[in-house]
């Protein structure tokens, strides 16, 4: 256990996992600098109605972004629930290896949620900028859909830009 300050001191890479109405609540300062990985996800029912995501005006990483604008956002997890992960996971090169998509503005922190990834049994498909995260956000076809689909092969590919 440990203060949300020293839960964001203690890695190289942060995982931000909160409803929204929570991210007032997150510590800016022990983030500077930091890739912070953003799993956030908007939830009318449980936020209430946000205009500009309905709009698709922001997306939920670039509200967390604009909290901490010295660290690096990258949107993960959103595809995959949570339930899974460990049952998904396989090594590089296994043809059954699930994609996870990511979104974020930096390079850098993008190769590094990567690699993360690729150690945990994942590989990436790069969505683009944090402003292209509403594409796999809750209710858009790549939301929650793991891509292998252990009892009937290939699932569908990951999502296309401009569709």
């Amino acid at each position: 256990a440990a203060t949300r300050e020293e839960a964001a001191e203690a890695g190289d890479i942060v995982v931000v996992t909160v409803p929204l109405g929570a991210l007032d609540d997150i510590p800016v300062e022990p983030l500077k600098g930091k890739t912070v990985i953003d799993t956030s996800n908007y939830y009318e029912q449980r936020d209430g109605f946000i205009d500009k995501l309905d709009k698709r005006q922001i997306t939920t990483s670039q509200i967390l972004q604009d909290r901490v604008p010295e660290a690096k956002v990258v949107k993960a997890f959103n595809n995959i629930n949570f339930a899974h992960l460990g049952e998904l996971a396989r090594p590089a090169g296994d043809g059954q290896r699930t994609s996870l998509v990511i979104a974020g503005n930096d390079a850098e922190a993008k190769k590094q949620v990567s690699e993360f990834l690729d150690s945990i049994g994942y590989g990436t498909y790069d969505a683009g900028d944090l402003s292209e995260g509403w594409r796999f956000d809750n209710g858009q076809p790549a939301y929650g859909k793991p891509y292998i689909q252990p009892s009937r092969g290939r699932g569908p590919g990951p999502p296309r830009h401009g569709g």
